[in-house]
């Protein structure tokens, strides 16, 4: 048995304590520890990014990463996108209503790498979506419905932009 830590770190908002051992993988610590097993674990070489979380909003391999390393910072899995209620998040929508999905293997990684873009780039160009999205392997698409779901939801965020600042305007 390694030597054990306790480490705290922040979860979808909530602030969680617990003890793990020095070479938990942080994606092992999510699905067994914590419960939250929406983030997959395919290659364990982070390779394929289907364990892909946002570690302080940037997209990272959680199957490479260690437990302890995350301490301290903020890690948003696929379980902290949903919105009150319930409700998808809009590219989770946006993955639903362009049929992005086959096995959904893939999709929560291929969604919080999406979602770190549009935080990022919130109308990004062809050439932007191809590399936000080149860490993630699907093997049941051939990534058009994909790209697809990106710009379906950059275009939702452009026009919820649209309508919020017509609003402050007066407009609206």
């Amino acid at each position: 048995m390694g030597s054990r830590h306790w480490i705290e770190l922040t979860v979808n908002g909530e602030l969680r304590g617990c003890e793990t051992e020095g070479r938990t993988s942080l994606v092992d610590l999510l699905r067994d520890t914590l419960g939250l097993t929406g983030t997959h674990l395919g290659c364990e070489h982070g390779v394929c990014g289907a364990c892909t979380v946002l570690l302080d909003g940037a997209p990272v391999r959680s199957c490479i990463l260690l437990a302890a390393q995350a301490e301290g910072h903020q890690v948003t899995t696929i379980e902290g996108l949903a919105q009150p209620g319930g409700r998808l998040s809009l590219v989770q929508d946006a993955f639903c209503q362009t049929h992005a999905l086959q096995c959904g293997f893939c999709t929560p990684g291929m969604v919080l790498a999406v979602e770190a873009l549009l935080r990022a780039t919130p109308a990004p160009e062809q050439a932007e979506i191809d590399e936000a999205l080149g860490g993630n392997i699907c093997r049941c698409t051939g990534y058009v419905q994909i790209r697809e779901a990106v710009r379906y939801a950059a275009a939702r965020l452009q026009n919820d932009a649209d309508k919020s600042a017509e609003a402050v305007l007066g407009g609206g």
